[in-house]
């Protein structure tokens, strides 16, 4: 199709959702349904008419509906669970190869911490620390592999585990200014850590015990920490393939997603801490009780960010429709 006619087809439905876009006020879903339109629209351009006058006026078109979208949301009332059911899913949807690739990093360096252990008995102590490991062979010998969860008082065992990733989780997503090798760092550190320590305590015969015991607080934190590399991705994407956007348009725009993205997961990393504190010292916990804890927060990650995200993306697309 030449640009011609892909301009003549589309541009009566562009004004009206210029026209649309300009009312204050402006439905959100309606909005969100417009700024996918518009963007699967400039995608298009861009493949078959880079450069073109169809590309700098969609890409000006869908920065504006940007802007107005978060606008709205910010002000609108309702605004958090329309945050959290509509908006956040819509910025994973948009985010999803980002986030495939963080955990495709993440699952990679856990197997090489995995690998490193098995072959080289000095790995373990060099990751988790001679400390770590002496302590964790004494809870072994003394039949409660885990009883570090239960050393600290519970409301001081929070405050610190939830500031601590809380801290990894900014640094995950802070690291995308370094064109996204900040974050890779973060999550390839992670997935050692995580790789070593369980190989470790496979090697002691201990390691469905802990899989039950450490994946009851995990599950939800891991998950966090990854879409929190992902939401560095974002950044870095930003910085080093900027498309038809200017590179500063494309930083603000794309930090504005990854912002939100650790807006989204901040909850759920305190969620996490929290069950670490309370929950995960109870290691006597009937299996079946660990096992719906960690299945429950299994379905939840992978179902809100991943499949929701997409149903949403699907609906909105038919919002106009």
């Amino acid at each position: 199709m030449k640009e011609i006619k892909f301009i003549k087809l589309n541009q009566e439905k562009w004004k009206k959702i210029e026209e649309a876009a300009s009312i204050k006020g402006s439905d959100t879903d309606k909005l969100a349904s417009s700024f996918l339109e518009v963007t699967d629209d400039l995608a298009y351009a861009r493949t078959f008419y880079p450069d073109s006058q169809a590309v700098r006026y969609l890409n000006a078109l869908s920065a504006s509906l940007h802007e107005k979208l978060y606008k709205y949301t910010w002000n609108k009332k309702g605004y958090f669970k329309n945050f959290f059911l509509t908006e956040l899913p819509l910025v994973f949807y948009s985010a999803r190869k980002e986030m495939a690739l963080a955990l495709l990093l993440m699952m990679v360096a856990v197997s090489i911490g995995a690998l490193s252990t098995f072959n080289d008995d000095y790995f373990v102590r060099l990751i988790l620390g001679d400390r770590y490991v002496a302590m964790t062979m004494e809870n072994i010998e003394k039949g409660d592999p885990m009883a570090v969860y239960k050393k600290m008082n519970q409301a001081d065992m929070f405050l610190g585990i939830t500031l601590n990733n809380l801290r990894v989780s900014f640094l995950a997503f802070a690291g995308g200014i370094l064109f996204s090798f900040g974050s890779i760092y973060v999550l390839f550190v992670n997935g050692v850590l995580i790789g070593t320590f369980f190989s470790f305590l496979y090697q002691q015969n201990v390691f469905a015990d802990a899989m039950l015991i450490v994946w009851l607080h995990g599950t939800i934190e891991i998950a966090s920490i990854t879409v929190a590399g992902a939401a560095g991705f974002v950044i870095g994407k930003g910085i080093l393939f900027p498309g038809t956007y200017s590179r500063a348009t494309s930083f603000r725009v794309r930090s504005k997603n990854a912002a939100l993205m650790i807006l989204g997961i901040a909850p759920l990393i305190i969620m996490a801490g929290f069950i670490e504190s309370f929950v995960t010292r109870y290691t006597g916990m009937h299996w079946i009780i660990k096992l719906t804890i960690i299945a429950a927060s299994l379905i939840f990650s992978v179902t809100y960010f991943y499949f929701y995200p997409a149903q949403i993306a699907k609906r909105v697309r038919n919002t106009n429709e």
